[in-house]
């Protein structure tokens, strides 16, 4: 954690929950201490339209009369213990060529998140990309809109072309 003024630090934690329907959820400081208000708003502008629960997140927060909230995302990183692998679709991928397949740009053509499925254009290919709700909260997302840009690293799976993993189109790159 840093201090950044007087009513304003930056510090980590982790997603207890977050509603896109609703427009907010809350994080629980590494630190402890009372849930931090996150408003849609401040993930909108990180370039994210959800998060998922458990990921890990590195906010600036601000104290205010009604409590804390988050005021900016630094970075949002997937809940620990969950890698790309939690499909039977990448049990004879190599997580290494996984993670060495680039990220293609796509649109969400449609998500429906109580299916735990949807799909994705990529930009340039003809065919879709299947998006399984598992590899969505493996990537640390909880749901995607229509029309909403994100970056995909696709494989060919034993059904067609998937998405491995999923961000959001501005997300920084990997440290």
């Amino acid at each position: 954690m840093s201090e950044l003024g007087e009513n304003t630090r930056q510090m980590e934690g982790h997603v207890k929950w977050f509603d896109p329907a609703r427009g907010f959820g809350f994080v629980l400081s590494e630190d402890g201490g009372p849930d931090i208000l996150l408003h849609a708003n401040v993930l909108r502008n990180y370039g994210q339209n959800s998060v998922g629960e458990g990921a890990l997140i590195e906010i600036i927060v601000q104290k205010s009369d009604r409590g804390q909230q988050a005021v900016e995302i630094i970075r949002i990183a997937p809940p620990e213990g969950h890698g790309v692998q939690v499909l039977d679709d990448f049990e004879a991928l190599d997580g290494e060529a996984l993670q060495d397949a680039p990220l293609v740009a796509a649109r969400v053509k449609w998500f429906d998140k109580g299916k735990g499925f949807g799909f994705a254009n990529v930009f340039g290919r003809p065919e879709d990309v299947f998006i399984h709700v598992e590899v969505l909260r493996a990537s640390g997302l909880a749901d995607l809109d229509p029309g909403e840009a994100i970056a995909l690293r696709v494989i060919d799976g034993k059904r067609g072309r998937m998405a491995a993993e999923i961000r959001a189109w501005d997300a920084p790159p990997d440290p």
